[in-house]
């Protein structure tokens, strides 16, 4: 006989303040355990001694998880000057120290992170999770072997200098997804001549969580009873930071259609927020006639929406 599932079939997601040390998915078992949930994941990794805002999808939000990916990302750090170490951060092992120039000052650090905003080509870290020819790069550092790494696009929307003294300075910036700010940090100390290693990072927003609280394991803990209805309330619903999509209402029997992978008339789409672009593979969320949300339909031939990600809620 097949194994019974344990836990809970939750659907939702957590903005989740994960604490120094440990990796994004150690966390992330962490508190699917505190919720009992049969399935979990999180959106964009946060390094073991970065903090901050880690979104955690359970249940069917993961099939949903990577169109929330692509958004932009605040944090705060706080650079120590005249070290560099091999992974950008106070993780990693030391291999050169260099004098802070006597007269830098704080005009002279807003100046250069003015010269990193906009669009950016930057090479990502050897310790990153990022995979060249199936290896993932932060193994191949372990092992001692550095590779050549493409430069990748990014753009950083906004950088400033919120305190600076002596060999230490912290920043407040945000940027678009897949930049590394221990790259950053590391560029700047260049630019400065002393080089810099980020000493602690906190990712302080996901957009479109930008204003949105967040709530640690302790909170968590707090909030853990028998039927889990406190912890439950935590959570937001499967479409939140869906909302920059189009939606389309299906009918009773359009929903059938759709449920059973069938395309559906593109009908009467509503886009409050964006411009409407039915382009073939373009995403809009789709509801039931019940507003049940039931997934994701992609724009296809002859005004006809498929279905992408199809939601089973049982």
């Amino acid at each position: 006989m097949p194994r019974r599932k344990r836990g809970r079939n939750l659907h939702g997601i957590l903005l989740f303040d994960k604490p120094a040390g440990g990796s994004s998915n150690q966390v992330l078992q962490r508190v699917r355990r505190l919720y009992n949930a049969n399935k979990a994941g999180h959106t964009g990794s946060l390094d073991p001694l970065a903090t901050g805002m880690l979104p955690i999808c359970f249940g069917e939000a993961t099939k949903l998880s990577r169109f929330l990916i692509d958004a932009s990302k605040g944090y705060e750090t706080t650079l120590k000057l005249g070290v560099t170490t091999d992974s950008y951060d106070a993780d990693g092992e030391v291999i050169q120290r260099r004098d802070v120039p006597a007269d830098f000052n704080a005009d002279q650090l807003e100046a250069i992170c003015a010269g990193f905003l906009g669009d950016q080509f930057q090479v990502p870290p050897m310790v990153s999770a990022i995979k060249i020819d199936g290896q993932r790069l932060y193994k191949l550092a372990r092992e001692g072997i550095e590779v050549e790494r493409e430069p990748r696009a990014v753009s950083f929307h906004h950088i400033a200098v919120l305190g600076f003294s002596g060999d230490e300075a912290t920043l407040s910036v945000s940027c678009s997804k897949g930049t590394y700010i221990r790259s950053l940090v590391s560029d700047i100390g260049e630019k400065i001549g002393c080089g810099a290693h980020v000493k602690t990072l906190r990712r302080t927003f996901v957009s479109p969580f930008d204003s949105l609280p967040m709530w640690n394991e302790s909170q968590l803990n707090e909030r853990l009873s028998d039927d889990f209805a406190d912890l439950d309330a935590l959570l937001m619903p499967l479409d939140a930071g869906l909302e920059h999509l189009p939606q389309r209402h299906l009918t009773e029997a359009e929903t059938q259609a759709f449920m059973h992978g069938q395309t559906v008339p593109a009908g009467d789409v509503t886009d409050e927020n964006v411009g409407l672009n039915r382009a073939i593979g373009e995403i809009c969320r789709i509801y039931g006639s019940d507003q049940r949300m039931l997934g994701l339909g992609a724009f296809s031939e002859h005004d006809k929406i498929a279905p992408k990600r199809v939601l089973q809620m049982g």
